[in-house]
């Protein structure tokens, strides 16, 4: 994974900084419009936009905020049970399309998806919703994982919101509760992180490109459907910044590389 050679080309579904050079700006992420980045890319988009719709639709009756947050309803359980759904087709998108052996005796769990966390940063996302009433909490949905990152078999570092997801879907009629509304807000912010974390804020729309502007009245940066902001990570280690140009790479065959997941323990 720290093979210089390995950088010197974007890795598919993996957005991440670039050292400054002839693409630095908005060159610097031009690949992730490349057909050859990740397979239907807009359509994991677009179930995100769609997700976050669907949440806003909760927020006509159920305020947002910290007297909410234990609030249920068989509308929260199902769309927790949809977005997180999505998360695991995001997570096995981007082991797949790179290169990892998928397991055969079971299914792809979170010990297999925490891998990302290494190549991703993704437990070094912030999310803000600031429609909040109140002081809008900072959301870090994967922040468990960052004491452990690259770290093989940990213990009790779970998503809580994760594990509520799984609860209340194997037993729903004794663990309905744990599908409460501050859970679903977690996941869907949990969402956005890994469509962040692939796409950045680009939305495959065909309108006209975006220029992202500085809003001094909110924190962090706009966020893809425009109903969170965002904090990328600033904790990459200089020998995990892309080095390229992309000016030359997008007209060679072979643009993209692989991240090896099979080397990250799990």
């Amino acid at each position: 994974m720290r093979n210089a050679v390995s950088f010197a080309k974007p890795f598919h579904r993996n957005y991440r900084p670039a050292k400054p050079g002839p693409q630095f700006g908005y060159g610097s992420r031009a690949y992730i419009i490349d057909r050859e980045y990740a397979n239907n890319a807009a359509h994991y988009v677009r179930a995100y936009i769609l997700i976050q719709n669907d949440l806003q639709s909760i927020f006509e009756y159920l305020e947002p905020s910290d007297e909410c947050r234990t609030a249920y309803s068989y509308k929260i359980h199902a769309l927790l049970m949809r977005t997180c759904i999505e998360i695991e087709a995001n997570f096995r998108a981007i082991l797949i399309e790179n290169s990892f052996t998928m397991p055969k005796k079971r299914s792809l769990n979170m010990s297999d998806y925490r891998k990302v966390d290494v190549t991703h940063h993704l437990s070094s996302y912030e999310v803000m919703l600031p429609i909040w009433n109140g002081d809008p909490p900072i959301l870090k949905p994967f922040e468990a994982w960052k004491s452990v990152r690259g770290m093989p078999n940990p213990n009790g570092f779970s998503l809580t919101w994760y594990q509520a997801y799984n609860a209340s879907k194997h037993n729903r009629n004794d663990e309905f509760k744990k599908a409460n509304f501050e859970n679903l807000v977690l996941a869907v912010a949990g969402l956005l992180v890994l469509i962040s974390s692939q796409f950045r804020d680009e939305d495959f729309t065909a309108g006209m490109d975006h220029l992202t502007i500085g809003n001094d009245f909110q924190p962090m940066e706009a966020a893809t459907g425009s109903l969170f902001r965002i904090k990328y990570p600033d904790d990459w280690a200089e020998s995990e910044y892309y080095n390229f140009d992309w000016t030359t790479l997008k007209d060679e065959e072979e643009r993209f590389g692989r991240i090896n997941f099979d080397a990250i323990p799990s």
